[in-house]
């Protein structure tokens, strides 16, 4: 049997910067995950540089575009866009990021070991790896919604959304077109959106929404290609996913175990994004298991509190704000594509405020829309 301070369970970003945070600060780490790295995963592969902002070293070396204008467009009519001084978003794959991030987790000092399925999670401190019993002060889960250790402290997080998405070559879009630009249509999904979003050779095409869609995302994405001339053939890669959203209401700690990223259901209602969430959550779980095990807390309870405290009011502000956007789509779309909005989006995106924080005359925009969404 083999005994470390901190197991985590699933080395997407949440995990692997879990894994490095402990690691660097001298903790005994064994980092799992079920795959052998490099491996893909759905999704649109943005980093808000809010997000960018919670990693405590560069991603530079994965970064394939940067997006510095947004275009909204409406039901694929109506369209606006705006430039920013300085790139918002930071464009990767997936399949490259969590690669590079779990090198970082090992390079710190932790174990890293792929292709390692876990089979029993044991919220008292222990994971069970196909027969390979290994115990730990602290287990970590970061391995999905409908991972393993989220199963372990109840029943699996209702699924809220879905998604379809899928990538095409420069030779068959305009790089001019799409290079450095992400383009978000509102009104085109029940529930969420379409989008555009630019890559190193290619750029990635996807439909989101309500889970009842899921039946005619097919049919979504079908009209996302023709309202941009995209030869629907020439999508590659192709893949649905279903999107988590627990809510941090919900239980994330349960004796030595913890959960972040999806694993603790934390994907943004409104955006669909969990880049943020789970580099937030990794840090507050890294430093809360760092008390446990220094002896300043005797338990994980801090991490539960500084969980829903985080995340509750963002969590409120994005379901409000979604509601909004699902009703009146016209109406938000006049909304957000006011110089105001453009302003407390570049903010938001920035991190230089959270959306729950946005006060006077800036914050209007948002007032606004949560008033809609009540």
């Amino acid at each position: 049997m083999s005994r470390y301070d901190v197991i985590v369970v699933g080395a997407g970003p949440a995990g692997s910067t879990t894994a490095y945070r402990l690691a660097r600060a001298g903790a005994r780490v064994c980092l799992l995950d079920r795959a052998r790295f490099p491996r893909d995963k759905p999704c649109g592969g943005g980093l808000t540089l809010r997000a960018v902002r919670e990693l405590p070293f560069s991603v530079e070396p994965v970064v394939e575009d940067r997006v510095d204008t947004l275009e909204l467009g409406l039901r694929y009519g109506r369209r606006w866009s705006r430039r920013a001084p300085e790139p918002l978003v930071l464009m990767t794959q997936r399949r490259r990021l969590d690669a590079f991030l779990a090198e970082q987790a090992a390079a710190a000092g932790a174990e890293f070991r792929g292709g390692a399925k876990v089979t029993r999670v044991d919220p008292s401190g222990s994971v069970t790896i196909e027969g390979e019993r290994l115990e730990a002060d602290v287990v970590v889960g970061a391995d999905g919604a409908n991972g393993i250790t989220a199963r372990s402290l109840g029943p699996p997080a209702r699924e809220h959304g879905v998604a379809l998405e899928g990538n095409v070559g420069y030779a068959h879009v305009s790089r001019e077109r799409f290079a450095g630009r992400a383009v978000v249509e509102l009104g085109a999904v029940p529930g969420g959106y379409a989008w555009v979003f630019p890559k190193g050779d290619h750029v990635n095409v996807g439909v989101g929404g309500w889970q009842s869609e899921g039946p005619r995302l097919r049919e979504r994405l079908r009209e996302l290609c023709s309202a941009f001339e995209i030869d629907e053939a020439k999508v590659r890669d192709l893949r649905g996913h279903r999107l988590p959203m627990r809510g941090a209401a919900q239980r994330a700690v349960e004796g030595r175990l913890l959960l972040v990223g999806d694993a603790a259901g934390l994907v943004d209602p409104l955006s669909g994004d969990g880049m943020y969430e789970a580099f937030v959550s990794g840090r507050l779980a890294a430093e809360a298991t760092l008390e446990l095990l220094q002896g300043r807390a005797s338990d994980l309870a801090p991490y539960a509190e500084r969980f829903a405290a985080t995340f509750a009011p963002l969590e409120r502000v994005s379901w409000r704000a979604k509601l909004a956007f699902d009703r009146f789509p016209g109406l938000v779309f006049r909304l957000a594509t006011t110089n105001l909005s453009w302003r407390l989006f570049q903010a938001v995106v920035r991190g230089d405020q959270t959306a729950s924080e946005a006060r006077g005359l800036r914050g209007a925009p948002l007032r606004v829309l949560q008033a809609l969404g009540v």
